[in-house]
């Protein structure tokens, strides 16, 4: 079987909702990436054999397969297709996934894997809403409610089990919480990220933001002052709860992405590979706690890899809500000095289907930049489900 390399990856800087990429067109905004990677890896459009994005809210704005959307608002030709995935929070880690099976089967040998987001112009939960408002009731099916009977799938509810299961206190969240804004703040002040953003025009929907008109190449959700009196201040989510909106992921618009190419890629593109596709494990899990599932994924892609925990030199566990990574570090033992080194979703935002390849792109762009060799990706996923993706730089 041929190997799947990552040739480019590039990412937006996050947009707070209503902020600085809410003017965009999610569209138009996933095709400002794919030009991208097109430009990064010097390759001829034509060579591109598929794109597969990644969203979540795949209703208005993203609807009608938001990817081949994307494809005909960019200098791709018409005869590059394009497909929507949604794995939920895990929707563009498993269009990588999708394009590296793609390339290593040979019956591909040049993908886009992407994502995209705009949670000012499709709100979360809008997917749901729009069957009720019809009266045709919710997504869950008689038979999953007879499955799961007065079981709310909820995942505030699921981050409060995670606090309560693991043990960890408000305090250990909101020290969390701080920690991963002072990643982010000396990730941007010491230019890490530089090599990864794709500085797009920051448009606000009203119109007024700060810098408009000009180069959006700073995540907008980062908060350079943030202190942990501030943090702890901030309202719980739940009466008697652990966690706050300040120890949970941002929303955020954003669109990311990464080209996916096999041998025969790589000598058709001429170009050096960034890192190699090592492993890839999917798992489902329990829907009620949900965000447990980051856990026993990582278990069982060590031991298909044949790896241990310390052979990998940086994680990448998005940050959904802070219980997730806490607990993730409790049961695997890793090294929290390797972990989410950049910061994560609670500073940078989480833009739903397009942290996926936003969380690659990272990671990818840190292992260089650090000198390691392997790098993990996970992150928990709506419905009990868990992405793993462990990459070698090359």
């Amino acid at each position: 079987m041929a190997e799947a390399f990552i040739v480019a990856a590039t990412r937006t800087a996050g947009g707070k909702r209503g902020g600085r990429l809410s003017g965009w067109h999610p569209v138009d905004l996933a095709a400002q990436v794919i030009d991208e990677l097109v430009r990064r890896a010097d390759a001829d459009p034509a060579l591109v054999e598929d794109v597969i994005m990644g969203c979540v809210s795949q209703v208005g704005q993203q609807a009608t397969n938001v990817a081949r959307n994307a494809v005909l608002a960019s200098s791709l030709p018409e005869s590059v297709p394009g497909t929507s995935v949604d794995r939920q929070c895990g929707s563009s880690q498993q269009a990588l996934h999708f394009a590296a099976q793609a390339v290593m089967s040979g019956s591909m040998d040049v993908v886009i894997a992407a994502g995209v987001e705009s949670m000012s112009r499709v709100p979360m939960f809008t997917p749901n809403a729009l069957p009720l408002k019809a009266g045709l009731g919710g997504y869950m099916s008689p038979a999953m409610q007879k499955r799961y009977p007065g079981v709310e799938f909820s995942q505030f509810m699921g981050a409060e089990m995670m606090a309560k299961k693991y043990g960890l206190s408000k305090e250990q969240l909101d020290v969390y919480a701080l920690q991963s804004h002072q990643r982010a703040v000396a990730a941007t002040n010491e230019g890490r990220f530089a090599k990864e953003i794709l500085a797009v025009e920051a448009r606000s929907a009203e119109g007024g933001a700060e810098g408009e008109g000009q180069p959006h190449a700073v995540d907008e959700g980062i908060r350079f002052n943030a202190t942990l009196e501030g943090i702890a201040g901030v309202k719980l989510i739940q009466e008697g709860g652990r966690c706050t909106a300040a120890t949970a992921s941002q929303i955020c618009d954003g669109a990311t992405g990464v080209m996916v190419v096999n041998e025969r890629g790589l000598k058709a593109l001429g170009v050096k590979p960034l890192a190699r596709i090592h492993h890839m494990t999917m798992i489902g899990h329990d829907p009620v706690i949900m965000l447990e599932a980051p856990i026993p994924a990582t278990q069982r892609a060590l031991q298909k890899a044949g790896m241990k925990i310390d052979d990998i030199d940086l994680f990448e566990v998005n940050e959904a809500f802070a219980p997730v990574p806490l607990a993730w570090l409790q049961v695997t033992g890793a090294d929290p000095a390797r972990l989410n080194v950049n910061g994560g979703a609670i500073a940078l935002g989480h833009p739903l289907g397009a942290s996926g390849t936003k969380l690659m792109t990272t990671l990818v762009h840190a292992l260089h930049d650090r000198g390691g060799r392997y790098g993990l990706q996970t992150m928990c996923e709506g419905g009990g489900m868990a992405n793993v993706t462990i990459v070698e730089r090359l």
